[in-house]
């Protein structure tokens, strides 16, 4: 899995307990599933349709600094399906993983549209 992000655990994103409210973790991974499919299907239409079993594993506390992966389970004729595991980078404890999260790809209309792609590209290769 390559690890995509980093993010720095601050106070405004602990719940009561002190340790790293899951709503804002999955709001970091949301976007990240994103960037990563708008990247990848070189569209910035792209929406997320669904996300399998969320599976909080460990947790964070304020400072740590976690690292959200991605890898691409499969591309379909509009969508693009991802798995997600974030870690604590100092720990290298998995804190949630994400199995599947379907991204589909739009077009102008709003609707699904194909995107083409079959295979993962990297920015660098398109600027060759």
């Amino acid at each position: 899995m390559r690890f995509h992000t980093r993010k720095w655990v601050k106070p405004q994103d602990l719940n009561p307990n002190g340790t790293l409210f899951g709503g804002q973790l999955l709001a970091w991974i949301d976007e990240e599933l994103a960037l990563y499919s708008i990247v990848q299907l070189e569209n910035p239409k792209v929406v997320t349709k669904h996300m399998s079993e969320i599976n909080f594993k460990s947790s964070a506390r304020q400072g740590d600094i976690v690292e959200i992966g991605i890898d691409v389970v499969k591309f379909g004729t509009t969508s693009l399906v991802l798995k997600c595991a974030v870690r604590n980078m100092m720990t290298r404890e998995i804190i949630i993983t994400i199995d599947h999260t379907t991204m589909v790809n739009l077009g102008e209309d709003g609707k699904p549209k194909p995107h083409g792609k079959t295979k993962i590209e990297f920015v660098k290769d398109r600027l060759l």
